[in-house]
């Protein structure tokens, strides 16, 4: 090493590189926090001033809308007074939420009872769809693993689930509605990724990557339609206080599903990618800045932690 430092003390064209290198990383580095900042104050302090007229798009269709993340949306569109399409498997959950946005909103509200494990539901969807001016799709349907696990140790059942609840629904959705949104030039899609897309997360590999999925699909269908009147956004959320999440107190890093939609339905037509709300956008900023090596590996054994944890748990049930 001795041999290396006297080089660099002695020859300053590499000094020079070298600190070019250095300034160059550093305004990047301050141009992307003054974006971010840009970005972030936008969504979430100024956004009442680019306000989109929802009510205006016609009707909404909301996926997995029985429980959390999906349910809020719908509950949120309606007091908009947007009329709402809720589609999950559970009659008697879906039944609940319209009974609740009834009571609260004076909007329509139609039930689809779809199971998006399954492809052979869409020609049904299609059908129960036709003639309503669809202006609205919000893409959240979604599935998990019962606790972070290795693949082999994941059923092919469980995986076939993860595939199409996750990435096929979202396709065939958005296939369906969107060339209506297109013919009158005007519409909204909003793609529920996960901030598990930030990185591959071990023990939890097809689940990200589905992730990844929905939001490089919305990405692309957004340059390809931007021009027709299409907004088309990606969601990113951390952890929030549903079922899915299994966190049952709401906290400043995990807010409950109304806090959350709410801040959300604020970044549309602001943010493209979005967070959803200022406490999980501040969460992202080490994946922006920390190499993807550190990242993964501190997913890696934190989510192996969660394993194990899960794995006790289980067997003292037992």
């Amino acid at each position: 090493m001795e041999w290396l430092w006297q080089h660099f003390a002695e020859c300053p064209i590499t000094r020079n590189i070298i600190l070019l290198v250095g300034v160059l990383y550093l305004l990047r580095l301050m141009v992307w926090l003054l974006l971010s900042l840009w970005s972030g104050t936008k969504a979430f302090f100024l956004a009442g001033l680019f306000k989109v007229d929802l009510k205006s798009y016609g009707w909404a269709v909301v996926t997995g809308a029985s429980d959390g993340i999906g349910k809020e949306y719908a509950i949120q569109l309606a007091k908009r007074g947007v009329n709402v399409v809720l589609v999950a498997r559970s009659v008697e959950k879906l039944r609940a939420v319209e009974k609740e946005i009834l009571d609260q909103s004076n909007v329509a509200v139609r039930i689809v009872i779809a199971d998006f494990s399954r492809t052979d539901i869409y020609d049904g969807i299609n059908s129960q769809l036709s003639g309503t001016e669809i202006g609205i799709l919000i893409n959240n349907v979604g599935v998990s693993l019962e606790h972070p696990d290795y693949f082999l140790s994941v059923s092919e059942e469980r995986l076939w689930q993860l595939i199409n609840v996750n990435m096929s629904s979202t396709v065939m959705m958005t296939k369906m509605v969107m060339p209506g949104m297109v013919e009158r030039k005007k519409g909204i899609i909003v793609n529920v990724s996960s901030a598990s897309a930030l990185n591959p997360s071990p023990l939890l590999g097809v689940y990200a990557a589905t992730k990844i999925f929905m939001d490089y699909f919305s990405s692309a269908l957004r340059y390809e339609y931007s021009d027709k009147g299409i907004i088309v956004q990606s969601v990113l959320p951390f952890f929030v206080a549903t079922k899915l999440s299994g966190i049952r107190r709401s906290s400043f890093t995990a807010p409950n599903p109304k806090k959350y939609v709410c801040d959300a339905l604020a970044t549309i037509g602001v943010q493209s990618k979005t967070f959803g709300t200022l406490s999980h956008a501040l969460q992202a900023v080490p994946f922006s800045i920390l190499p993807d090596w550190l990242i993964t590996k501190v997913t890696f054994r934190l989510l192996s932690n969660v394993r194990r944890a899960a794995i006790r748990r289980k067997q003292k049930k037992q």
